[in-house]
């Protein structure tokens, strides 16, 4: 198949994978021990120029020993790849879209770049995604779409008087910029405690979250991210908006965390009422003045493009099914990976494959012979 650069010719095949990150590879790979051919019977379109998902636009500071943990690609490890014993120097925003480069060059994924998808409609028997790059015909798709592209910052009083910068997480870079400023960062996730701790080095901080945040002490065993992942699961089973994984297991108490304590800086308020213009104010009438407002708030499914085949439900979510809950209930040519429960890397490996043979068999291709 040619690289679908000419206007309004419409390629057809039998399956798109929308995004190129964890997910999306996964289930290409997947696609591929089935027997299906990358450009003959299916297309994977990715939005960025280069690979590594979201991993590429991570802080520098970001290192692959930092993370919460990248799991191995089906069929190459990471480590075959990347310098892992080196983890703490390496950063994720550069180990993983090396990996994920090797990956997509192994396994001949050949993946669509810079391709943004704008739209995807039901045209009857099948489904037309529409491109920067041209149209495609499909009978199933697959969205890996993550949540990257669609930062979530929630709408507080007075939030257009702020003075002083506000950011979110995806804009973060270094914590040098803030040096001499008072920065109040929101947010009870992972992402909130290492950019705290980076950012009150060099400067003053006040932590704000909604939910008091909850620390896990002990090991995070196997049979807990079970019961985490299938608390998260019943929810988008049931068409609920997913939670985060978080949110479930608690925080880690890692030696970066005791190491925050010990600096009191983990000192955490319960959320303001309304943002003023030199800072934020709580119901009591207490304020603090503040020169920049850190929102790592999170994210939400990047699914705009999906709209129009109305999958949603009036609480927001999508009714999910499947073996894996990647299957969408109203549309079962349509699979969410890196959605709900497979929002984690792991959770990604293991959707991917759902999907390439619930989606196959659902579209009455099966396993082709040469597979």
């Amino acid at each position: 198949m040619e690289h679908p650069g000419r206007a309004r010719m419409v390629f057809k095949v039998d399956m798109v994978i929308i995004g190129a990150g964890q997910a999306g590879l996964s289930s290409a790979y997947h696609l591929r021990r089935l027997g299906f051919e990358p450009d003959k019977d299916f297309v994977v379109l990715d939005g960025s120029s280069g690979p590594g998902g979201a991993w590429q636009f991570r802080w520098p500071s970001l290192t692959l020993a930092a993370t919460n943990r990248v799991h191995d690609l089906p069929g190459l490890k990471l480590e075959e790849v990347v310098d892992v014993d080196a983890g703490g120097t390496v950063p994720a925003s550069v180990a993983v879209p090396t990996y994920f480069e090797t990956y997509e060059k192994t396994f001949a994924l050949l993946v669509h770049r810079p391709v943004q998808v704008s739209v995807v409609c039901d045209r009857g028997e099948r489904l037309r995604v529409e491109t920067d790059k041209g149209l495609f015909s499909a009978r199933g798709i697959v969205n890996a779409t993550g949540t990257w592209e669609t930062p979530y910052v929630p709408d507080y009083p007075g939030r257009d008087l702020f003075k002083g910068r506000q950011l979110h997480t995806k804009d973060y870079h270094d914590a040098g910029e803030f040096a001499g400023k008072h920065v109040i960062i929101v947010g009870a996730g992972i992402s909130a405690l290492q950019l705290l701790d980076e950012i009150s080095i060099v400067t003053s901080t006040t932590w704000v979250s909604r939910r008091e945040p909850q620390f896990r002490n002990g090991p995070f065993t196997p049979e807990a991210g079970r019961e985490a992942v299938a608390l998260v699961e019943e929810r988008v089973r049931q068409g609920l908006p997913p939670a985060s994984v978080v949110s479930v297991t608690g925080l880690p108490v890692t030696p970066a965390i005791e190491a925050m304590r010990n600096r009191g800086v983990l000192n955490w308020l319960p959320m303001f009422a309304k943002i003023t213009e030199r800072g934020v104010r709580w119901e009591d009438g207490s304020e603090i003045d503040a020169d920049v407002i850190l929102w790592c708030t999170g994210f939400r499914s990047s699914l705009d493009h999906l709209a129009p085949l109305q999958l949603r439900e009036a609480s927001g979510g999508i009714v999910m099914a499947g073996r894996l809950a990647t299957q969408v209930a109203k549309d079962p040519r349509i699979h969410l990976v890196g959605y709900g429960p497979s929002a984690s890397t792991i959770g990604a490996n293991r959707a991917g494959a759902a999907a390439a043979r619930e989606l196959t068999s659902f579209l009455g291709l099966g396993m082709k012979p040469s597979a």
